[in-house]
């Protein structure tokens, strides 16, 4: 039975849809991301996401610096493909595996916005790029497991006796997660990824595109070998009516700050913009998450879409507002249906993680090895 596993996030400053980013160009708050590390590592985190945006930091150095400032915290860096050569890219990922003692794995994101793409000069379609991706996870993988020097002909990359003297400390190498909801994307994550990685939608379209993701699996022979992961914002409280008034504040907050012109944290769609009313987004992701926004506030028991809705799904928007208890909860509804990663964070970086670790983490842990010691006990 698969053990639960909770993914957290940092970032190189202390910023989200309610608080505003630091004022000046490419401000790094080196405390800001060692503390953020520690505190998740000390909240029972087992990887924290290091994301990746047209306009921020490398996020090499930052896993880097994280993976320095603790000790047993994995990492999952997120990586765009086209901007390096795969083989390039396999040495690098290969070279932090090693140097953080086998705590890595890389979240590959081929790009939902044209826009975005184009500030680092990739002028390729979706479709395009979700082809050079699987291309380029061909290369990379081949790179980080081929015995003997190899050659690769294909649309995108050739390269002509490709070796490699570092490999991936974990075998046969680190674990991939790969993000993305077209029917593009869901086929090249059946061939390549060991985890696939969804927004916090509703139970039914979350239970659709993990069919999908399995039948594409399948064709390549790998139906039992992928996991899921599901991206939320847990908002809680002591009652569930506190933790709906909190709602309400984060609400009020993100209006204040949007209204108010400020420069808010980006998300994995890129760049947040300001104003109140962001324009439809590319990506299938996101406009998954508008449409469950458009069935109302909340879907299902306690799933909020209002922040996804003011923000028009920029990232992980959804929240799931209650009690710990009843978090928990409705979280265990999505394990149910095949998830086993949480990739959770909150509107205060570093409190919020703490707060999960208390609160909600345990309680998740106890009730998934629950449900899973019946069939440890058959297996056994």
């Amino acid at each position: 039975m698969r053990p639960v596993e909770f993914i957290g996030m940092i970032g190189t400053s202390n910023a989200s849809e309610t608080r505003a980013a630091p004022a000046g160009p490419g401000v790094v708050d080196k405390a800001f991301v060692a503390a953020t590390a520690r505190g998740h590592e000390y909240a029972g985190f087992d990887r924290v996401l290091i994301g990746y945006f047209s306009v921020a930091a490398d996020g090499f150095q930052v896993a880097a610096f994280a993976a320095h400032s603790t000790q047993r915290l994995g990492l999952l860096l997120a990586h765009r493909p086209g901007f390096v050569a795969p083989t390039l890219a396999a040495r690098q990922l290969a070279s932090l595996d090693q140097f953080c003692d086998g705590r890595l794995a890389v979240h590959v994101i081929t790009g939902g916005s044209d826009d975005d793409q184009a500030r680092d000069g990739d002028f390729l379609d979706k479709a395009e790029r979700y082809a050079r991706t699987d291309e380029y996870l061909d290369v990379v993988k081949q790179a980080w497991t081929s015995p003997r020097a190899f050659d690769h002909d294909g649309p995108y990359y050739r390269v002509r006796g490709a070796t490699s003297s570092v490999r991936c400390l974990q075998t046969p190498h680190i674990p991939v997660y790969f993000g993305g909801s077209s029917d593009e994307a869901i086929e090249v994550a059946g061939k390549h990824a060991d985890v696939y990685a969804l927004w916090g939608e509703s139970l039914a379209s979350v239970a659709e595109t993990i069919g999908r993701v399995r039948a594409a699996a399948a064709r390549h022979g790998r139906a039992d070998h992928i996991r899921f992961s599901l991206s939320l914002r847990p908002i809680l409280g002591r009652t569930e009516d506190e933790a709906w008034a909190r709602a309400g504040r984060i609400l009020d907050r993100a209006k204040a700050l949007r209204g108010a012109g400020a420069a808010i944290a980006p998300t994995s769609a890129g760049p947040a913009g300001a104003g109140p009313r962001p324009h439809q987004p590319q990506n299938a992701g996101s406009q998954r998450l508008l449409a469950e926004a458009a069935k109302g506030a909340v879907v299902d028991k306690r799933l909020w879409t209002e922040l996804a809705a003011l923000t028009g799904a920029q990232g992980n928007s959804t929240s799931l507002v209650g009690t710990p208890e009843q978090v928990c909860e409705s979280m265990l509804d999505y394990w149910d249906l095949g998830v086993s990663t949480f990739l959770i964070r909150g509107f205060d970086p570093l409190e919020d993680a703490l707060e999960y670790g208390r609160d909600l983490l345990p309680l998740v842990r106890e009730a998934t090895a629950a449900r899973a010691a019946p069939a440890l006990a058959a297996a056994g």
